[in-house]
């Protein structure tokens, strides 16, 4: 595949691509931890504003470079081409040139790194340490000879990094210490960041297929996938019905029962659909339910601060 010497950017349309590169649709995954570990240490302290800007800066800095790297090692590995659907299209699309891209991703990493550095010096340096090893899993999710998100793991170092890491650490910068509670209220989160992974998996199970990929997608086929989908929403619907009865958390956290729609959306969308663009439309009611769910959570929790 030959690269355009010159990118293909209009004027009037250049800042689109470079936002569309950062894929602005995966950003709430970085947005909605960092809103709920804050929120989650409202009622134990004062919230420190400058480490919460940081923190969320830093997050969406190391989400949008990811999304680059995304891009760059997936256009590298031949996995990407002007038909393809549902990615950014910065290289195979719009002509900007993959050095570009991938320069570009490493930029977002160095100003996250220099955030980081002042979050660490106003609070622990196991956040650097932490911070370290979420920016390699961010970078060899796609890099590196054996990519994440080419095995079966894609979807749990997602959830993982990006929702009970992200949460705790924005938790552990306004309190000095993790709790149980802060625990707890990641796992629903964490949960619905990996059905985002796992929805683009099912959206490109056949072409992932054919290159060679091991998805948890492709090893479940594409049935019991949109099963294992519906069920994550599930889960993470029962956690909070759980975190009330057993753990008598505020009746309010039932607000982010609100975003069931989007949910019951995403799993129809799916059902019976084989060609990716028939996708999208349950690929963005996925992403939706974690945005809602998250942010009901968060709201849930600030309105039973003040109550």
């Amino acid at each position: 595949m030959q690269i355009r010497s010159t990118p293909i950017i209009k004027p009037d349309k250049g800042w689109q691509i470079w936002w569309q590169l950062m894929r602005p649709h995966t950003l709430t995954a970085a947005f909605v931890p960092v809103m709920l570990g804050t929120a989650l240490a409202l009622p134990l302290t004062t919230i420190n504003a400058s480490l919460f800007a940081a923190m969320l800066i830093a997050s969406l800095l190391i989400q949008a470079a990811t999304n680059m790297f995304n891009e760059y090692y997936d256009y590298k590995r031949g996995l990407d081409h002007e038909e393809s659907v549902g990615i950014g299209g910065a290289i195979v699309r719009n002509g900007v040139k993959p050095h570009v891209v991938l320069n570009l991703g490493f930029t977002f990493f160095a100003i996250a790194l220099l955030l980081g550095l002042y979050i660490t010096l106003n609070t622990s340096w196991w956040i650097a340490a932490i911070g370290l090893i979420s920016m390699a899993a961010g970078y060899l999710y796609t890099g590196g000879p054996i990519p994440i998100a080419y095995t079966p793991f894609g979807e749990l170092t997602a959830g993982f990094f990006m929702g009970v890491v992200i949460i705790l650490i924005s938790f552990f910068i306004q309190t000095g210490f993790i709790n149980y509670t802060s625990v707890y209220i990641s796992i629903p989160i964490s949960i619905l960041i990996a059905t985002i992974l796992l929805s683009n998996n099912i959206r490109d199970l056949d072409g992932d297929k054919e290159n060679g990929r091991k998805t948890l997608a492709i090893l479940l086929g594409r049935n019991k996938a949109i099963v294992l989908l519906a069920v994550m929403f599930s889960v993470s619907y029962i956690w909070i019905l759980a975190l009330i009865i057993f753990m008598k958390a505020s009746p309010l956290l039932l607000l982010t029962f609100l975003s069931i729609p989007k949910a019951i959306k995403a799993v129809r969308g799916f059902i019976g659909q084989t060609l990716p663009i028939q996708m999208l439309p349950a690929m963005k009611a996925t992403a939706q339910t974690n945005t809602f769910f998250g942010l009901l959570l968060s709201i849930g929790l600030i309105i039973a601060y003040f109550l």
